[in-house]
């Protein structure tokens, strides 16, 4: 990749438990007739010159996707963050000369084509640590641009009980990147059986 656009490995967070769907793997659940994660991978691959994802259990399930599967690092399932740490673990041990990671949500089927790209232009322009997404006011902090250096010190933090992702990136210069919402807020996600049928009607306005 370019200067603008260094490598850049992705991470798909699929750790979340469908508690208001009824349980199982949100990821898996289908819009259009296709799981949300062939969704988000179709949309990432391109952006990028791997993809992981983190997911805890028997990676099994995953494998007709073809993407090497990582399990949190830490013990205890302390949410996004220990997947965040667990992709940056593995680029320093598996990827030579990559020193950046994207994180983005399994469940958000419409990510912007320009995610990796955008986040790199604003952390060059603003001399950033790390960047988050924003789209509609609202910050999206578990779709994220991440460098490998930090991960001591997010192993660290963890062990002292931190959760909160935004919590953590307040300590580091962060750059917030936003997103139009119309047509489709590209950071939708699907946290209930209500959000999987808007997601139907969104990817019908889409052309998906």
């Amino acid at each position: 990749m370019t200067d603008e656009r260094p490598a850049t490995t992705g991470v798909i967070l699929a750790g979340g438990l469908a508690r208001r769907m009824g349980g199982g793997d949100k990821p898996m659940r289908t819009i259009g007739g296709s799981p949300i994660l062939d969704h988000v991978i179709t949309r990432l691959t391109p952006q990028c010159e791997g993809l992981l994802l983190n997911a805890n259990g028997d990676p099994a399930r995953f494998a007709r996707f073809g993407l090497p599967v990582i399990a949190d690092t830490v013990e205890d399932y302390p949410g996004p963050l220990a997947g965040v740490l667990a992709a940056l673990d593995w680029v320093a041990e598996n990827r030579a000369g990559v020193e950046w990671v994207v994180s983005v949500a399994g469940d958000c089927p419409f990510l912007p084509n320009d995610l990796v790209e955008r986040f790199h232009q604003a952390r060059f322009a603003e001399d950033a640590q790390l960047c988050v997404a924003a789209s509609n006011g609202r910050s999206h902090p578990v779709i994220g641009l991440w460098h490998v250096g930090l991960r001591e010190d997010l192993r660290q933090a963890l062990k002292e009980g931190m959760r909160k992702i935004d919590r953590w990136t307040a300590n580091y210069r962060l750059a917030t990147v936003s997103w139009p919402a119309d047509p489709v807020d590209p950071f939708f996600n699907a946290n209930t059986l209500d959000d999987l049928a808007e997601a139907e009607r969104l990817a019908r306005v889409l052309g998906e």
